[in-house]
């Protein structure tokens, strides 16, 4: 982060994009297959196209302090992940730094309940204020003393615990699917089979549904029913070897780029049979006016005129800055619905978007759930990421069209995409 400079200044492109892309692989398969690959049933596992980026170098780092044997080898984008051959934990303590990753924080919460001892989860100041309270209920009613060190539902963690028991147990998933994904991914090594209720609406089910795949993958047993799922014990025939897919999140800012530009930008090695819900964001922007085309070697984006669109966005919600920034060039309003648990992300997601997107000139309004944003005469100016790396990416993509924006602290890319700046400067070149 720190080869960055405080603002990086961005210039417009002089004609329409015409490329092809391939961006680093998904942080949320990376980190479910690394917890996976250390419950399996397998003693070794490789994982390749592993992303590289904050967020699994923390994962790693934990597993690690777990007692895991994890042997990143970043330069060819994979991993060597060695399950213990005696113990589902191999560590009977731990203090384990999460820094600001949701999906560590609240897979690895799940993770280390199975073990017995105890176990104490931090990160960042921004990690303080994310919530956790829903998965910590859930393992409590399983046997473990899992509580929130100030009270508030939110980090720091500390899980007491001598394993899981199965059973019967509820959780809410309308804050986080994340939750919901690891007590999925856990209740194989509960000590019996563990039906699990999912209470409430639910969102961004594409990554339920992303961890169920994974899991048929590993070899466990879950059956989804009409209000939960049920997980049997065990792993059968895990794989020796597991290929992560590019990261469609990733895709989402390249394919924008396209959109916004009036160009046309493939993003490789992406398909619509992708693990990650993230691919309908080319949906989003077929329906603003541009083209899609599908082939083997991936998926492209043809930008032709935008319309402002109206849209439910709470399975592919981070997409959702996406595209409140290529609507800036579109015409008529654009509006984003059903993403309020964007508001406890890295930030508050609609409001600084909402806050970002008035500087540069749009009539925005925010609500609880969502944003409305009205196109108006573009103007440059710093623009604020609040820490956030999807801030940054999604306000890159106003630069390609309008001159004078600067964006603030662009090293925050890291959490998940630490070379974005560069594959961003290749696409213009």
């Amino acid at each position: 982060m720190n080869a960055y400079p405080f603002e990086l200044l961005l210039a417009p492109v002089a004609k329409p994009l015409a490329a092809s892309v391939t961006v680093p692989g998904s942080k949320s398969i990376t980190n479910r297959a690394l917890v996976l690959a250390a419950l399996g049933d397998r003693p070794k596992t490789l994982l390749t196209g592993a992303l590289q980026s904050e967020d699994t170098e923390v994962m790693v780092a934990c597993l690690n302090e777990l007692g895991f044997g994890i042997e990143p080898e970043w330069e060819t984008a994979s991993i060597v992940v060695y399950r213990s051959k005696s113990k589902v934990i191999p560590s009977s303590s731990a203090e384990l730094f999460v820094g600001n990753s949701g999906t560590t924080v609240r897979f690895v919460t799940a993770l280390a309940a199975l073990g017995h001892g105890r176990y104490r989860l931090d990160g960042v100041p921004r990690m303080r204020e994310r919530p956790i309270q829903d998965l910590l209920d859930a393992i409590n009613a399983l046997g473990a003393n899992a509580f929130s060190e100030a009270g508030n539902g939110c980090p720091p963690v500390v899980i007491q615990s001598e394993g899981l028991k199965g059973g019967t147990v509820a959780i809410r998933a309308d804050l986080s699917s994340q939750f919901l994904s690891a007590l999925l991914m856990a209740a194989p090594r509960a000590d019996s089979e563990l039906l699990i209720r999912v209470e409430g609406p639910r969102v961004s089910e594409p990554y339920v549904e992303m961890t169920l795949d994974m899991l048929h993958a590993w070899g466990a047993e879950v059956e989804s029913l009409a209000d939960g799922y049920l997980a049997k014990v065990g792993f059968r025939d895990s794989p020796a070897e597991y290929a992560i897919e590019p990261d469609a999140s990733a895709a989402s800012y390249f394919w924008a780029a396209a959109a916004v530009t009036g160009g046309r930008v493939m993003v490789l090695r992406l398909t619509r049979d992708s693990l990650q819900g993230d691919v309908a964001f080319v949906d989003a922007l077929e329906k603003m006016g541009c083209r899609i085309e599908e082939c083997a070697e991936g998926i492209a984006v043809q930008g032709f005129s935008l319309k402002g669109i109206d849209i439910d966005m709470n399975a592919i919600s981070d997409t959702a800055m996406t595209l409140a920034a290529v609507a800036l060039f579109a015409e008529g309003p654009t509006t984003i619905r059903n993403i309020a648990h964007v508001r406890h992300k890295e930030t508050d997601r609609i409001a600084a978007v909402a806050a970002e997107l008035r500087k540069l000139g749009a009539t925005v309004e925010e609500f609880d759930d969502g944003l409305r944003i009205v196109p108006g005469p573009l103007k440059g100016c710093s623009v604020a990421t609040y820490d956030d790396h999807r801030m940054a990416m999604s306000l890159a993509i106003v630069g390609l069209k309008v001159p004078g924006v600067k964006i603030e602290n662009p090293g925050c890319v890291a959490k998940t995409y630490p070379g974005f700046w560069q594959d961003w400067a290749r696409m213009s070149e």
